[in-house]
């Protein structure tokens, strides 16, 4: 087990009349020039709100999207600014900027535009670093999503202020994964998703030592069942980690896998969908079928605690996203301590509307997965107080 994480805490600060640069995960889905799901605004909310109530005049940070370190207007956060009705800078640096950061008054705040415009953010460049600096009285870092990133606005900027400190919504996530990945209360049930064993194969080794039973849907379910010999059609594989999953097979832990499935002739193939027990050769599984369902729902009847991560299914594409909707549904009503990560599974969640029904909902697919593995996130890292 990892020691204890404590963080400094946005609650403990004086921030009256200072500058205080919050790092925040706007990097939210837009559709033309309006946000499209604006969960992860909502989710920093908490922490600017706080800020701008304790008289501190706030500079807002984020990324959006992978722009290729220069300006590119598909990646301006101008409809973030328009959506939370704040004035955004020009740039996230220089003369221009930092005039407008003076100009600030006590409760103000003000975006910056996106930091990935600029090649130093990722490379957590020290003139970058000095030149965010300039912005800053008092650093807070709030983007659990990018907690695993070692970039300037993430890890560098923590150490250039005199005072650094985490927001509302870090806290928490450190708190509630710490909590699944340190002193699960057991049983302890996971359920894993996705399209690739290869993007989970470290997190999958690491529940396999805490958890009781792992349930495991979506495409990399098909490298498993490969792996004991069952026939799998069309099916997603990665032949190259057979041997791998039939390790983990032989592990102590109980690894569920699907005992039906949803098949078709392809991805587009939605008008021949069907539930078989046996994947013909020339199909392809894309959801889990209701006998799986089934089993899912019977481990969860007892867990005291449950982390799941990533769809059962083409979650995308109807009808194949009924296991992964009834999954987010039976969350809803367990009675365990409950979290859920990775942007389908919380979409599930939200479109079946129980988020407020989970007992945590976080905002970082892969930070949550490295931290779970009980790897060093460098945003945290930066903030940590030492014994």
């Amino acid at each position: 087990m990892s020691p204890a994480i404590r963080l400094p805490s946005v609650a403990d600060l004086d921030l009256r009349g200072k500058r205080v640069f919050i790092r925040a995960d706007l990097n939210v889905p837009l559709k033309g020039a309006e946000v499209a799901d604006a969960s992860r605004i909502d989710a920093s909310r908490q922490t600017l709100d706080f800020v701008r109530s304790r008289g501190g005049r706030v500079v807002l940070a984020s990324h959006l999207g992978r722009p290729k370190a220069a300006p590119e207007a598909k990646y301006s956060l101008a409809p973030v600014a328009k959506h939370m009705g704040l004035r955004l800078a020009p740039d996230c640096v220089g003369a221009e900027v930092e005039a407008l950061v003076a100009g600030l008054r006590d409760g103000d705040a003000l975006l910056l535009e996106n930091l990935r415009f600029h090649a130093g953010e990722e490379k957590n460049d020290p003139a970058f670093v000095a030149a965010l600096a300039k912005l800053a009285d008092v650093y807070v870092n709030d983007a659990f999503g990018t907690a695993h990133r070692a970039h300037a606005s993430t890890a560098g900027l923590a150490h250039a202020c005199r005072e650094s400190a985490a927001g509302y919504l870090l806290l928490r996530e450190v708190e509630a994964l710490s909590r699944v990945r340190d002193d699960p209360a057991h049983p302890y049930v996971c359920i894993l998703g996705g399209a690739k064993v290869s993007d989970k194969l470290a997190v999958l080794e690491t529940l396999a030592k805490r958890a009781d039973s792992i349930a495991i849907g979506g495409a990399m379910a098909y490298t498993f069942l490969l792996a004991k010999g069952e026939p799998v059609g069309k099916s997603l594989v990665e032949r190259e980690l057979v041997d791998t999953a039939r390790k983990l097979l032989g592990g102590k832990t109980e690894i569920l896998l699907p005992v039906d499935h949803v098949v078709a002739a392809g991805l587009d193939d939605t008008a021949g969908a069907r539930v078989v027990e046996t994947i013909p050769d020339g199909a392809m599984a894309l959801d889990i079928g209701p006998r799986s369902r089934a089993a899912i729902e019977r481990r969860l009847a007892d867990a005291k605690t449950v982390f799941w991560n990533g769809p059962l299914g083409l979650f995308e594409k109807p009808p194949f996203d009924a296991g992964t909707r009834a999954v987010a549904e039976m969350l809803a009503r367990s009675s365990a301590y409950t979290v859920v990560g990775g942007g389908d599974s919380l979409a599930a969640v939200q479109a079946a509307g129980v988020g407020a029904r989970i007992s945590h909902l976080s905002t970082g697919g892969g930070a949550s997965l490295e931290f779970l593995e009980g790897r060093e996130l460098p945003g945290i890292e930066a903030l940590r107080i030492r014994r």
